[in-house]
């Protein structure tokens, strides 16, 4: 019911700028447009897929855990272009948003998560855009995560088109915290308060202590096993 609600009214003021007619015209346009995002997302899963299986069958440490990928919705889109007050338009969301296609890659451990950067960094066809750590400098609600801008270039019957995706490395418990802190955010009909947004925090970096005494339990055994080995 709040979900129909908000779009109702995200609809009404978007109408008080722009004709119905133009916004149908540019959902119509979104949705033909994902099939590229779609190409985007695939090109870069691919090679992340190729590395994790490597990394799989050779002789060191796997630092994949999984990967998965999602498109945002043209609702979505829309939503998020007016609220940052961009232009309503196709043109406006390529240019303007860089989240539209987006792939998150969960690993093991902390230091998995530089080693991966550090593998898409070196990728020919990759260009980073962007990185944003989240890790070394936490959001101020505990978000810890590693963001990268990548474009990848699509190659269709009759051009080669620059996709941009937004690519997040977690751990899985930086995950899992994530998840949960969504969803109270989102089952909350009015704000957080603000004894819940400290407690969050405080979880967030319970999880990221543990996240460090994990990967230091994990070197301690692979030392013990390098050493038996010898």
């Amino acid at each position: 019911m709040g979900q129909f609600s908000n779009a109702k009214k995200l609809l009404k003021d978007i109408n008080a700028i722009q004709s119905p007619q133009d916004l149908l015209e540019t959902f119509a346009d979104m949705e033909q447009d994902m099939a590229l995002y779609e190409s985007g997302i695939q090109e870069v899963r691919t090679k992340l897929e190729i590395l994790q299986r490597d990394a799989r069958f050779g002789a060191g440490h796997n630092p994949i855990e999984s990967i998965k990928s999602r498109i945002k919705k043209p609702m979505s889109i829309i939503e998020k272009m007016h609220r940052k007050g961009y232009p309503i338009s196709l043109e406006s969301m390529r240019a303007n948003l860089n989240d539209v296609a987006g792939i998150r890659v969960i690993c093991p451990f902390i230091e998995d998560i530089y080693t991966v950067v550090e593998m898409l960094s070196r990728q020919d066809d990759l260009t980073v855009i962007e990185k944003k750590d989240y890790i070394q400098n936490p959001k101020p609600n505990g978000y810890r995560s590693y963001h990268m801008i990548l474009e990848v270039p699509v190659f269709l019957s009759d051009r080669k088109q620059p996709v941009r995706v937004e690519v997040q490395l977690r751990t899985i418990a930086m995950d899992f915290w994530a998840s949960l802190e969504h969803q109270i955010h989102y089952k909350a009909s009015r704000e957080v308060p603000d004894c819940v947004v400290d407690e969050l925090k405080e979880c967030a970096d319970i999880i990221a202590h543990t996240d460090e005494r994990m990967q230091s339990l994990s070197k301690q055994i692979r030392c013990i096993r390098d050493t038996h080995e010898k």
